[in-house]
C-alpha cells in the first residue's frame, strides 16, 4: 500500500478507493431492480434539495403507479447511500409519537455526484436514436461575445463590470461545449449509419441528402467563424489582457483564511483559455475545425464506397440484400432435400467435375475424367469467382484534399495584391505621369484604371477623378487639347492624347494638380 510521505506525493491507495467509489455510483443503473432505483432517484432529483423519508418516498411512488412498501423503499435508499448516490439528512426530526419517530428517523438527500449522474442518465434515456441537430449558430455568438470581452478588458480608464464579464465568460465556454457535443454526436451518428451494410434504397437517398447538405453547412460555418474566434482568443491571451480578465472575475467563496473546495466554472483559469484556443488551432496539435474537415471527408468517402457497393453489374443501383432475404425465405419454407438442392444451385456446390469451356481451354487433352489436381488451372476473374458478376472492382478513390490547392490559391492572391500595391506606390511616387518612367506593372495598372476615368470624364472632355480605395490612390485627369501624357517604359512608350494624368493619394485636394496643369 502506498502512503503519503509528506512531500506532496499522492496516496495511491486513497486515489484507488476514491475511483472505486466513483464507479459505484453507476451500479444502480445496471442491477436487477434498476427501474425501482431509478424511480427513487427521480424523486430526489426533480426538486431542489429534496429531503424525504422512506415513508414519503413510498407514498409518492404509489401516486405514480409503483407500489413498494416502506421497508423495501428503506432498503433501496440505504443501498443508494452505500453506493454514494444518496446521503443521510441531518435535519432534526420533530414527531409526537415513538412510532412516527421510527418511521421518519431516516431521511435522505441526493448527493452532488449522484444527482449529476442521474440527470445525465435521464438525458441519455430520452435521447432519440437519430441525427442530432448541430448548434452551428453558436460559433457566431462565441465570436461576438469574445469581441465584447476584448472591449471590456482593453480600456484601462473604464472600470470592468465583474458580473457582466463573468456571464460573458461562462457563455463562451457553455456555447463552445454545446457546439462541440452536438457536432460530436452528429458525426458519431454518421459513422454508425455509414457502417451499415443494409443501407440502400430510399433510406440511402435520404441519408445522402442529409450528409451532402448538412455537412456542407457545418463546414461553411466553421470555415467562416473559426479563424475569427482564433484571432480573438490569441489577442485575449496576451499577458496584459488575460491578466485583467482573470483578475476581474469573481473570486470563489472563502471561509476565514481557509478556501472552500469549490468546483469552479470554466474560463476562470489560464489553462481553460489555453485549451479553448488550442481547440481552434492555437497549438501544434490537430485543431477541432481540422478534425471536422477530416471527419467530413471520411464520411463522404464512405458514402461513395457504399454507393459503389450497391451498384450491380447492370448498374441498376439495387443491392443484393433483397435477393439474400428472398433466398433465406425459400430456405425457411423448404424441406431437407429441397434445401440441399437449393443450396447447391445458389452457391455452385455441385460435385467436382472438369467441364470443357470451349476453344479457349488451355489443354484440349483434358476431359470429364481428368482430375483437377493434374489439369491446367482455368483463370477465373475475382469478381466472377467471389460475387458472380463481371463488373470491374476496386477500392473507392479517396476524396482529394483541397487544402494544398486552397493554400496555393491564397498565396497567389496575396502575391497579386502585393504586386498591385507596389505598382500603386510607384504611380503615387511619380505624381504627374507626363514624362515619368514606369515599370511594366505600374503601366499595366494605369491602363486598367484609365478606362474607368474616361467613363467618368465623359470621354475625356471634363475633369474627373477615379478613386481606388484598396490601393489608396486617386487617378485624376484633366482634358487639354493638343497636349499629351507621355509615359516611358523599359518596353515602350505610352502616349495618351489630349489628357493629362496625375496619381494622387486618396482624399488629397486636387488644387495642386490643377495649378500644375494651368502653369
Amino acid at each position: 500500500m502506498a502512503h503519503d510521505h509528506g512531500d506532496g506525493e499522492p496516496d495511491l491507495a486513497s486515489a484507488a478507493r476514491e475511483m472505486a467509489a466513483r464507479r459505484s455510483l453507476f451500479t444502480y443503473l445496471t442491477v436487477e431492480a434498476a427501474d425501482e432505483y431509478m424511480a427513487v432517484m427521480r424523486l430526489f432529483t426533480e426538486t431542489l434539495l429534496a429531503d424525504l423519508s422512506a415513508a414519503e418516498v413510498a407514498s409518492r411512488l404509489a401516486e405514480r403507479g409503483l407500489d413498494l412498501d416502506t421497508d423495501a423503499v428503506e432498503s433501496r435508499c440505504a443501498q443508494l447511500v452505500v453506493w454514494g448516490n444518496l446521503v443521510r439528512s441531518v435535519r432534526e426530526t420533530r414527531v409526537r409519537t415513538v412510532a412516527a419517530y421510527h418511521r421518519s428517523r431516516s431521511r435522505y438527500q441526493v448527493s452532488k455526484l449522484g444527482g449529476r449522474l442521474h440527470r445525465e442518465a435521464e438525458e441519455i434515456l430520452r435521447t432519440v436514436d437519430g441525427a442530432r441537430e448541430v448548434a452551428r449558430e453558436l460559433l457566431a455568438r462565441i465570436s461576438d461575445t469574445l469581441r465584447i470581452i476584448l472591449l471590456q478588458v482593453s480600456y484601462d480608464r473604464v472600470p470592468v463590470d465583474a458580473e457582466s464579464l463573468a456571464g460573458q465568460v461562462t457563455g463562451v465556454f457553455n456555447d463552445h461545449r454545446l457546439f462541440q457535443e452536438s457536432v460530436t454526436d452528429f458525426y458519431a451518428y454518421l459513422a454508425g449509419v455509414l457502417t451499415r451494410y443494409d443501407l440502400a434504397g430510399e433510406e440511402y437517398a435520404q441519408f445522402k441528402d442529409l450528409l451532402l447538405d448538412y455537412v456542407d453547412l457545418i463546414g461553411a460555418d466553421v470555415a467562416r467563424n473559426a479563424p475569427e474566434i482564433l484571432n480573438r482568443l490569441k489577442t485575449l491571451l496576451t499577458p496584459p489582457l488575460i491578466d485583467t480578465l482573470l483578475a476581474n472575475l469573481p473570486a470563489p467563496p472563502t471561509a476565514g483564511d481557509r478556501l472552500i473546495v469549490v468546483e469552479r466554472l470554466p474560463g476562470r483559469t489560464l489553462a481553460d483559455w489555453e485549451q479553448l484556443a488550442a481547440w481552434y488551432g492555437a497549438s501544434d496539435q490537430r485543431s477541432g475545425p481540422e478534425q471536422l474537415r477530416v471527419a467530413a471527408r471520411q464520411a463522404l468517402g464512405q458514402l461513395i464506397a457504399n454507393a459503389k457497393r450497391m451498384l450491380t453489374a447492370s448498374g441498376t443501383g439495387v443491392s443484393r440484400r433483397a435477393d439474400l432475404l428472398r433466398l433465406a425465405g425459400w430456405f425457411h419454407g423448404a424441406d431437407g432435400e429441397t434445401a440441399h438442392r437449393m443450396f447447391d444451385a445458389a452457391f455452385g456446390a455441385f460435385p467436382a467435375r472438369h467441364l470443357l469451356l470451349g476453344p479457349e481451354e488451355q489443354d484440349l487433352r483434358a476431359g470429364p475424367s481428368t482430375s483437377w489436381w493434374v489439369a491446367a488451372p482455368v483463370d477465373v476473374p475475382v469478381s466472377l469467382r467471389e460475387r458472380g458478376d463481371r463488373t470491374a472492382r476496386g477500392r473507392a478513390s479517396r476524396v482529394p484534399d483541397a487544402k494544398a490547392q486552397t493554400e496555393r490559391l491564397e498565396a497567389q492572391a496575396q502575391e497579386r495584391t502585393r504586386a498591385r500595391e507596389m505598382a500603386a506606390a510607384e504611380l503615387l511616387a511619380a505624381g504627374g505621369l507626363h514624362g515619368s518612367h514606369l515599370s511594366r506593372a505600374a503601366r499595366d495598372l494605369l491602363l486598367e484604371l484609365v478606362p474607368a476615368l474616361f467613363t467618368t470624364a465623359a470621354g475625356g472632355h471634363e475633369e474627373a477623378d477615379h478613386p481606388v480605395s484598396d490601393l489608396g490612390l486617386t487617378l485624376w485627369g484633366a482634358p487639354d487639347p493638343g497636349s499629351q501624357t507621355v509615359i516611358n517604359g523599359d518596353d515602350g512608350v505610352l502616349t495618351i492624347e489630349g489628357l493629362l494624368l496625375w496619381a494622387l493619394p486618396l482624399g488629397e485636394d486636387f488644387e495642386r494638380a490643377r495649378k500644375a496643369v494651368n502653369s
